[in-house]
């Protein structure tokens, strides 16, 4: 290799080294000295805090009272259920709080379970059908909110 060509190499090897080592200084500089963090403001602690700014998107479950309800069919049977709502939002939370709604809510979960039997209720699948079957029926009764599912926490037949 000829000098010129060793000089051109090196002083771009040195040009290269020093902008690296420059960007990685400014880097260190921002992420610690040169950091600034945020500042509160007393305007912002005065805000008050909305219950729906909070929660908008965010699903809520509704835990109904407990049901204990006669099944269809022979021998007579019974069940006990506790049936928990997955709103869509806080609308909808706000929809089956009204008194009138959640009584109709009950109405049609307790019509829904009245027209079962032991049998339809036994397997998995007649669960999921019976959780399916709540989510149409309370959905009538809404305007404006939906149920998105339903948890069963209490589920005894006998």
């Amino acid at each position: 290799m000829s000098p010129k060509v060793k000089k051109i190499g090196l002083a771009l090897f040195v040009t290269l080294n020093m902008a690296c080592l420059g960007l990685g200084s400014y880097w260190v500089f921002i992420a610690t000295i040169g950091h600034e963090p945020a500042t509160l403001t007393e305007a912002k602690l005065r805000q008050p805090a909305s219950l729906q700014d909070k929660f908008v998107g965010a699903s809520m479950v509704y835990t109904m009272d407990k049901f204990v309800v006669n099944l269809a069919g022979m021998p007579k049977r019974t069940i006990r259920l506790q049936v928990n709502l997955d709103m869509i939002g806080p609308e909808s939370f706000q929809e089956i709080m009204d008194l009138e709604n959640r009584a109709k809510a009950r109405d049609k979960i307790v019509r829904v379970l009245n027209d079962k039997t032991f049998d339809d209720l036994e397997s998995i699948q007649g669960k999921l059908f019976l959780k399916d079957k709540i989510v149409e029926e309370v959905n009538k009764v809404l305007d404006k909110g939906l149920v998105k599912d339903v948890y069963f926490t209490d589920f005894v037949m006998n």
